[in-house]
């Protein structure tokens, strides 16, 4: 069966950066650098991203680009079918527990995008907060807002990689940046703006802290994908061509801006009505709307406005993400099976769903669907995030790093020497120690012995 490849250098990198750009970027970035001091967090950010996540998404490149299969054959490949491969099964099951949870919020995405829409979040504070309260308690909504969301991310995925993926960023990705771009202008031109534009871009050093710093590199590594196969089975498609550390360092600038972008868009908006920018989690859901109520009370249409963009944005972040997350298990069954993408992507979408709709039920209707103490939902996020992500990342680097043969990775890394190999060695030295002992850093953490 032909494999699908990327059709262009512009496709490699929208595709790859929006696989990253989702609602880590739009949300859990701007929310982290409210609790941890604003511009000093986003420096440290800035040196995590430069230290793990450039040398990380690059091993994840060279697995996947140099076995030209799916993450779990492509670890096999590379081993020599030892037991590395099952690193490659991680990454998939990770994946495809995250497609399912993540699918929840999504779907609340696109509620909020409907209810903006017909006007229904127009109210004061208390009225939100239990619009919010009232929909994701309901037994039905929430399910079927999060099942669409995977069917619609079904839709792409089954076209393949240059009709669905490939085009789907081409036009997402796009649109995504306009929007943001629009509503940070918008944002900053509020009275008052200008704190918030303050916090986020001048750093108060006073504010460092280990925490921060662990906080820094987890968000760095979940930012990128790294640790779920995402990277490995998209480089997959790369043609041999594609200079792998130009294209990580493309998608990293793009993440990056995104992410400050989305920071520029929130903390003014904040600051013009007076809302802590350290609200937390949840910003999007229960505050924000009624800051965008509040900061252009004087245009009630510029607040309907940006309201509407600024859930459309949230909703194709997260499409570019769940199409990324779909392919993976998409690819694997499709070659380790040998049967059709249609029929292959069907059953990661059923997969998903199931998952999704417990996950649904479990911060809804049904809360005592639970797991070790934690809401199932609660439970799918601490299991990927604190264990699996970063045990992947780090098992991940620890195979380029020592076991893959230092000439295969020096030639993909190189395009058979036909560019230039002069970061090798320090590509190298970050695979197998720094990033390795980051990433142990993060997983501790994440556990709290750290």
């Amino acid at each position: 069966m032909e494999r699908g490849s990327f059709g262009s250098k512009v496709g490699i990198v929208l595709a790859t950066a929006g696989s990253a750009v989702g609602l880590g970027n739009v949300w859990r970035f701007p929310y982290m650098t409210g609790e941890n001091g604003g511009a000093a967090f986003i420096l440290i950010y800035i040196g995590c991203i430069l230290i793990l996540g450039l040398p990380g998404m690059v091993s994840e490149f060279i697995i996947g680009r140099h076995a030209q299969a799916n993450a779990a054959r492509a670890y096999d490949k590379l081993s020599g079918g030892r037991p590395w491969k099952l690193v490659g099964y991680l990454g998939i099951l990770t994946a495809t527990i995250i497609l399912g949870f993540y699918a929840v919020v999504a779907g609340w995405c696109l509620q909020y995008l409907y209810a903006s829409v017909v006007g229904q979040l127009s109210g004061d504070a208390e009225y939100v907060k239990n619009y919010f309260v009232s929909f994701s308690s309901d037994a039905l909504k929430p399910v079927l807002w999060g099942v669409g969301f995977v069917l619609l991310t079904h839709l792409v995925v089954v076209r393949g990689v240059r009709s669905g993926i490939e085009k789907a960023s081409k036009l997402l990705m796009p649109i995504l940046f306009i929007l943001l771009v629009i509503i940070v202008i918008a944002s900053c031109m509020l009275p008052g703006a200008i704190e918030g534009v303050r916090f986020l871009l001048m750093p108060d050093f006073s504010k460092v802290s280990s925490k921060m710093l662990l906080e820094a590199l987890g968000q760095a590594f979940f930012s990128l994908s790294l640790g779920t196969a995402v990277l490995c089975t998209y480089a997959s498609y790369f043609t041999k061509e594609t200079n792998l550390l130009n294209s990580a360092g493309q998608i990293v600038v793009l993440d990056t801006a995104i992410a400050i972008l989305a920071g520029l868009m929130i903390f003014p908006a904040a600051a013009s009505v007076g809302v802590s920018p350290d609200s937390g989690p949840s910003l999007i859901f229960i505050t924000l709307p009624n800051v965008f109520q509040q900061a252009f009370a004087s245009f009630p249409f510029a607040g309907y406005f940006i309201g509407v963009m600024f859930y459309a944005l949230l909703v194709f972040a997260a499409l570019t993400s769940t199409i990324s997350m779909h392919e993976i298990g998409t690819a694997f069954f499709t070659e380790e099976f040998n049967i059709s993408r249609p029929k292959a992507a069907c059953i990661i979408t059923v997969v998903a769903s199931v998952i999704c709709v417990f996950c649904a039920l479990s911060v809804g209707a049904y809360k005592e669907l639970q797991l070790m103490g934690h809401p199932l939902m609660g439970f799918c996020d601490q299991l990927t995030a604190n264990v699996m992500l970063p045990l992947g990342g780090m098992l991940t680097c620890l195979f380029v790093g020592w076991y893959v043969p230092k000439q295969v990775v020096r030639s993909e890394f190189t395009n058979n020497e036909q560019v230039s190999g002069r970061f090798f060695s320090i590509f190298l030295f970050a695979v197998r120690y720094v990033c390795p002992i980051c990433i142990m850093l993060i997983f501790l953490h994440q556990l709290g012995v750290v």
